[in-house]
């Protein structure tokens, strides 16, 4: 039996220069040549400062098990990022998100994974609060994990073979502007 994709679940594909070219199918997208696409990477921080990482599930085709970010998606066409982190943050963290902040807008990276998947993405990146406690997808993410933003520059600097690519290179860029000061109240 051959299971069909969602016809809705299209990725936005992009010129050299960062403007939407096409379309193609999620599914089909990330390959050894993986074209520039949009897509998004999310912060999740609670009431109390602690930003949300999680473990990506071991079945995910691209750095299964890897720690990174709270969650990553990809805009549908013509939907906004914001719209899109809030679908994403449902589906894969059972859980609302309120206050998106963004804090690297033109984020862009490409990045080979060890079976030489390429991920090419222009990926703003956003920040936001939330009150739940996270449900997560299996399927997108193994296990989370609260931490302090020291944690996460501990981790950073002692163990980044255990974290995604993207998220090194988007601490790196977020701790270079400051910009962990937009979530201050």
């Amino acid at each position: 039996m051959v299971v069909q994709a969602d016809p809705a679940d299209l990725v936005v594909l992009l010129d050299d220069d960062g403007r939407p070219s096409g379309t193609a199918p999620r599914a089909t997208v990330h390959s050894t040549d993986t074209p520039l696409h949009l897509a998004f990477s999310c912060y999740v921080f609670d009431a109390a400062g602690r930003l949300l990482l999680t473990r990506r599930a071991v079945t995910k085709p691209t750095w299964p098990g890897v720690w990174t970010n709270s969650f990553c998606g990809h805009p549908r066409p013509g939907e906004e990022s914001v719209d899109a982190l809030h679908r994403y943050a449902r589906h894969e963290l059972g859980m609302a998100v309120l206050e998106p902040v963004c804090l690297l807008p033109s984020f862009r990276y490409r990045a080979v994974d060890a079976g030489g998947i390429v991920e090419n993405e222009l990926c703003p990146v956003y920040a936001v609060r939330c009150t739940d406690e996270p449900v997560l997808n299996p399927d997108e993410a193994a296990e989370s994990r609260w931490v302090e933003l020291a944690e996460l520059r501990a981790a950073v600097s002692s163990a980044p073979w255990a974290l995604s690519p993207w998220l090194l290179e988007q601490v790196a860029e977020i701790e270079a502007v400051d910009g962990w000061t937009a979530l201050r109240p």
